[in-house]
């Protein structure tokens, strides 16, 4: 039997390490350590990850303490999702097989931080999950492994993620399997890159607008997680943040260019400091 092993995380989301330490321990891997960016000494305790067991959790501070982290884990191969740092070129070269990063779309569509937002806004009718070693670059590297993913009109985040979890489950162990094969995967052709100031354009609400359109808008955004007082969308000193086409009891109706459409939830925008 093959030597299981030593997997290293590398997010920023609970749901996500609990996920893969599942996935990885069914695979007959060991998840050893789970590394999660400090964002300050005040708020490093909300980032503590509740699992996978047995694995550690580490706060770097900036990114180049990676490649020592992953070297001390002695990882034979980093896995990625949902980490906000572009990971510097001695830590992709610290496990023995590389890291791999699992991002939510039809790579090479989409590339960039707000997939799903962006998918969402050009009214997409599916997203993906695509495995991909990394790279130098944001989200270029050969492609291990993709399923595509429905994508609902009326899809949350909450409806949207045990989709993307499902897809993780079928997927990984096909990037597992091309790994121990000495399969590094197929180069990407084409594709655009989208970065968080892509949406600057986006963040104001036009009633000028259809209300679908307007609708559209407050779906997308709900798909951005908030890492910016900025964010849209604004409309009258308030973030929209669930609207609806048709009405809804106590809600708030805004006219829109061709019909109205019911705010259900809003909630002021702080001022920047």
């Amino acid at each position: 039997m093959a030597t299981p092993w030593r997997v290293v995380v590398l997010t920023a989301s609970p749901q996500v390490a609990q996920g893969y330490g599942e996935i990885v321990r069914a695979c007959g891997h060991e998840t050893v350590a789970v590394i999660v960016p400090r964002r300050s000494a005040a708020n490093a305790q909300s980032h503590v990850v509740d699992g996978p067991a047995g694995a550690d959790v580490c706060f770097p501070e900036t990114k180049a303490s990676l490649s020592r982290l992953l070297r001390a884990y002695g990882a034979d191969l980093g896995l990625c999702t949902g980490f906000p740092w572009l990971v510097p070129p001695d830590a992709l070269e610290a496990p023995r097989l590389g890291i791999v990063n699992g991002h939510p779309s039809l790579l090479p569509r989409y590339r960039g931080p707000f997939p799903i937002a962006w998918a969402v806004r050009n009214g997409e009718s599916e997203i993906g999950m695509s495995y991909h070693l990394m790279d130098d670059a944001f989200d270029t590297g050969n492609l291990l492994a993709q399923k595509r993913v429905p994508l609902a009109d009326d899809e949350t985040e909450a409806t949207l993620i045990p989709k993307l979890a499902a897809a993780a489950g079928e997927l990984l162990p096909v990037v597992f399997d091309r790994l121990a094969r000495g399969d590094r995967g197929d180069s990407q052709e084409g594709g655009d890159y989208q970065p968080a100031s892509a949406l600057d354009d986006y963040v104001h609400v036009d009633l000028t607008r259809p209300a679908a359109d307007v609708h559209r808008q407050v779906r997308a955004w709900s798909f951005v997680p908030p890492v910016s007082p900025a964010r849209g969308p604004i409309h009258d000193g308030r973030r929209l943040l669930v609207t609806s086409l048709t009405s809804v009891p106590g809600a708030e109706r805004l006219e829109c260019a061709d019909g109205p459409l019911w705010v259900v939830a809003s909630e002021p925008v702080q001022p920047t400091q």
